[in-house]
């Protein structure tokens, strides 16, 4: 038998390949917005470059925020398997490859929006993390962050999660608690920005998809076996009041994605989930750019840091 007999040609099938790119890079333009067409209703903000902007700007917030780290499990991230669900632009994991060249990371998402210039250790995968998990790689450490509205079925990512973590690997999950506060009593319960994370959590609710997860995590994850677990929660202040330098960068940047983001926030759910109409919600969306704008309202965040090990 010849090579050539023995190891016939393999065929492409262009029909299956043109099936799973039409699926993944299938959009949908609404509310003068893109988003991800497939499987639409499971997630509810745009993913266009505007979109894409504003989570690399998150993203520089939560870096900050954490004293300038990207996680705070410890790990020894050399020559280990990294995930991270819910990769967005692949900016997290993008820079962990680059600080961290000998560890592998793999980043997930519904939409193929990371960049194709990574580090070579970095690759992306598109994948609905709430079905089973395409990669079946078991994991050293998972990294979830900003998902909150996002995910149906809590309980089970943290199951999931579980189930492809090796023994003794460590999950971490960052979240904002979504209850806007002020600890000098500068924010009142009818400013608009809080009457947005209000209606946002209940639009969430009515759609099943929790707009306000962190307070659940460790109690979903002592659930699910988790052990050694700690919660840590920093102050996420909205504006550029702090004293403090790095808090005074951090809230400039988040008065300035209230600003700029309440629109990519408020499109879908207010009209779809809550009923109101387009003209509502453009008004609405003025009087919460106004409030952010408000120098003697000082109001906060808490940022959820809840770390867990699977044990050995």
């Amino acid at each position: 038998m010849t090579d050539a007999q023995a190891t016939p040609e393999v065929q492409v099938d262009d029909d299956v390949h043109n099936s799973i790119t039409s699926s993944v890079l299938k959009y949908q333009w609404k509310y003068g917005r893109r988003y991800h067409s497939d499987r639409s209703g499971q997630y509810s903000f745009p993913n266009d470059d505007t979109e894409q902007d504003r989570l690399d700007m998150i993203h520089h917030v939560f870096y900050r925020l954490l004293g300038d780290r990207l996680f705070l499990a410890p790990i020894e991230p050399d020559g280990l398997n990294i995930l991270d669900i819910g990769t967005g632009t692949g900016i997290w994991a993008i820079q962990f490859g680059d600080e961290h060249p000998s560890a592998t990371v793999v980043g997930n998402d519904l939409s193929p929006i990371q960049p194709d210039w990574v580090p070579p250790n970095v690759k992306f995968v598109v994948d609905d993390v709430e079905m089973d998990w395409v990669e079946p790689i078991q994991y050293d450490y998972i990294h979830c962050r900003y998902m909150a509205g996002s995910i149906k079925d809590w309980p089970k990512l943290f199951k999931q999660a579980y189930a492809n973590l090796k023994p003794g690997g460590w999950i971490e999950f960052q979240e904002s608690a979504n209850t806007l506060y002020s600890e000098d009593g500068s924010l009142a319960p009818e400013n608009p920005m809080v009457q947005m994370m209000d209606n946002l959590i209940l639009a969430c609710d009515k759609i099943g998809r929790t707009m306000d997860p962190a307070p659940s995590f460790q109690r979903w994850a002592e659930e699910t076996g988790f052990t050694e677990l700690k919660e840590k929660r920093f102050k996420l202040p909205i504006g550029p009041w702090p004293k403090d330098q790095r808090l005074k960068e951090i809230g400039t940047l988040m008065g300035k994605n209230f600003y700029e983001g309440v629109a990519a926030f408020t499109a879908v759910l207010f009209t779809e989930a809550l009923g109101w109409s387009r003209e509502e919600v453009e008004l609405f969306n003025a009087s919460v750019r106004e409030a952010s704008r408000q120098r003697t309202v000082h109001p906060i965040f808490d940022f959820v840091v809840l770390i867990g090990r699977k044990p050995e």
